[in-house]
């Protein structure tokens, strides 16, 4: 929330806070945008151009996400008053024409910086004029790679979702009716199933700290060779916003997850990487059953599957042999982050040796907004490594291997 270490630690980084796809038509619908414990408005106007406000109007602070978009502004449906993508007050159709051109000159709506990468609208909430330059981010290094997201609104906070995305632990159960033991050299997927080279479902962790966030590994036996190799997960935290999780060979997948409150997040489960071989927007959405529409609300973004219809779980499918019954490895996550309850006493934890990853998840970002409490600079920023430069493995490698250096045959120039 606003004032808070931790939120004072988010606002120090470039936010993604919607979709691209949301705002695509000039002269389109204005979307609300939640992020950070804040609301506010984007709109693309006439020419193209993205404006980022806040909200509400600072005439009667009437909401202007119901406002008019055309002719290079928004305007308020109340009296009228009208703004451009820089907050400049153009127009005040309440205001008599001898006082109006006065009034526009007095005042200006908050407007913030915005730049658009990725597939989303990144936007600079913190201290005006103190922005760095926008960096991108490791799941988009180029504009050449293929980006396919999924969005969820999730009625949980942030750190929770993020926790579910740094556990490989739990794939080997949850998911593991979609992520298939296979003999294959590597992990692989279609457009059915992930496929991995171990049937070891108790990985061991090691984790090194970095800083930009943190990096570790599990290490599974591999179906094959198992003497001489080890079966490796390497996963990626770039704090504060997002994991870059174990790839397979046809594309990389990361997670993006956004505060929007302290009991609710913005979700997003990527693929991207090489055109050829990274599905499509619509086929990534069809494949996590997470379709607009179908799946998720399309003005909401919140699934169809709640606690309330158990998430759409078929029993029937279970005794069949699906481990879950819930429909798209998203949705079988979100059933157990939702239902721990929006924000949980994690004092109450009995966590073990396959949760190291938790654990230091919890120590680095506690000291983290420690260190921002205390007017030091946050995790993530002034670090060496240029996000681009930051890459996620997996793979069945010889026992004698050091981890720490492998995922740097990832990366994508």
């Amino acid at each position: 929330m606003p004032g808070d270490p931790m939120g004072n630690l988010m606002r120090q980084h470039w936010t993604p806070v919607c979709l691209l796809e949301e705002i695509a038509e000039n002269d389109g619908t204005p979307v609300l945008v939640e992020a950070l414990g804040s609301r506010y408005v984007a709109f693309r106007d006439t020419e193209g151009r993205v404006g980022l406000l806040d909200e509400l109007c600072p005439h009667r602070l009437a909401s202007l996400v119901f406002g008019r978009n055309e002719d290079c502004g928004l305007r308020c449906l109340y009296h009228g008053w009208k703004f451009d993508v820089e907050g400049n007050a153009v127009a005040m159709a309440s205001e008599p024409p001898e006082t109006e051109k006065s009034m526009c000159s007095k005042v200006k709506h908050k407007a913030y910086k915005t730049v658009e990468w990725g597939g989303f609208l990144w936007a600079w909430l913190g201290e005006e004029g103190k922005e760095p330059e926008f960096q991108r981010p490791a799941f988009a290094p180029n504009e050449d790679v293929q980006v396919s997201i999924l969005k969820i609104r999730i009625p949980a906070n942030w750190a929770q979702v993020l926790e579910g995305q740094i556990d490989s632990a739990h794939s080997s159960s949850l998911h593991s009716s979609d992520m298939v033991p296979a003999k294959v050299d590597s992990a692989a997927a279609d457009d059915k199933s992930w496929y991995r080279p171990s049937t070891d479902k108790s990985p061991r962790m090691q984790a090194a700290r970095t800083d930009y966030g943190f990096q570790y590994v599990a290490i599974r036996r591999p179906i094959s060779n198992a003497a001489s190799h080890d079966y490796l997960r390497i996963t990626q935290y770039v704090a504060p916003y997002y994991a870059l999780i174990p790839p397979n060979t046809s594309y990389n997948v990361a997670a993006v997850i956004v505060p929007i409150d302290n009991e609710n997040s913005n979700f997003h489960f990527i693929a991207w990487g090489n055109p050829e071989s990274t599905p499509s927007t619509k086929d990534w959405r069809e494949f996590t059953h997470a379709v607009p529409g179908k799946d998720v609300d399309p003005i909401t973004w919140a699934t169809v599957g709640n606690m309330e219809n158990r998430f759409r779980q078929d029993r029937v499918k279970m005794k069949e042999g699906d481990f879950t019954g819930i429909p798209g490895i998203p949705n079988q996550d979100i059933a157990m982050w939702v239902s721990m309850g929006s924000i949980v006493n994690r004092t109450d934890d009995i966590l073990g040796a396959s949760d190291l990853a938790i654990v230091e998840f919890r120590r680095l970002m506690v000291e983290a907004a420690q260190n921002v409490a205390d007017g030091k600079a946050a995790i993530g920023t002034g670090t060496s490594n240029c996000q681009p430069h930051i890459a996620s493995f997996q793979g069945v490698v010889p026992k004698e291997s050091d981890w720490r250096e492998l995922w740097k045959d990832n990366l994508i120039n």
